[in-house]
């Protein structure tokens, strides 16, 4: 009789567990979110600081100063537009800051899902609609999430040695 018991709650939980993970919750399946879904928007800055990837490199202090409020980079503002689709089309650079980035042209992202391996995923920056004339080169190093934040990183190389990093704090601006 116990074994009989045992033998029914074991095959009652199973058959629990199997009919539980074969069905779905509401029946609908819902495509995952991509990186392409959270970061349209006009984009204000937080904080800006510039990295010295050669006195890093080499152990020399300081290696990065922040730069928010010299320069007006308080002023900075990045408008990443998509249409109904979701998918990338122009972007906006405004403020009264130095030109780091091209004021207009077009982007797109390198991978729509956060790969794997830690990778950033990156803004690729166009000046033609036909996304072939690559201007910049954006790593989002911290992915809005919980909250409206966003970080990104421009790097400055020569012969393939990264010498300045610009590293955007962001904030997604309101709707108005």
């Amino acid at each position: 009789m116990r074994k009989t018991k045992l033998a029914f709650i074991t095959l009652l939980s199973f058959l629990s567990l199997w009919y539980g993970c074969t069905k779905t919750e509401d029946g609908v399946y819902t495509p995952p979110i991509t990186v392409y879904e959270k970061i349209p928007g006009t984009w204000k800055m937080l904080s800006m600081k510039l990295i010295d990837e050669t006195a890093k490199s080499a152990g020399i202090k300081p290696d990065e100063i922040v730069l928010t409020d010299q320069l007006n980079f308080a002023s900075f503002e990045i408008t990443l537009d998509e249409n109904a689709q979701n998918q990338p089309t122009t972007f906006t650079v405004t403020g009264e800051c130095p030109e780091l980035l091209p004021s207009q042209g077009y982007w797109d992202l390198d991978s729509q899902f956060p790969p794997t391996d830690g990778t950033p995923v990156k803004i690729n920056l166009y000046s033609d609609a036909a996304k072939t004339q690559k201007t910049n080169q954006l790593s989002i190093t911290a992915m809005p999430g919980a909250t409206a934040e966003m970080e990104l990183r421009l790097t400055h190389t020569s012969n393939q040695v990264a010498y300045a990093t610009y590293l955007y704090k962001l904030f997604l601006a309101e709707e108005e």
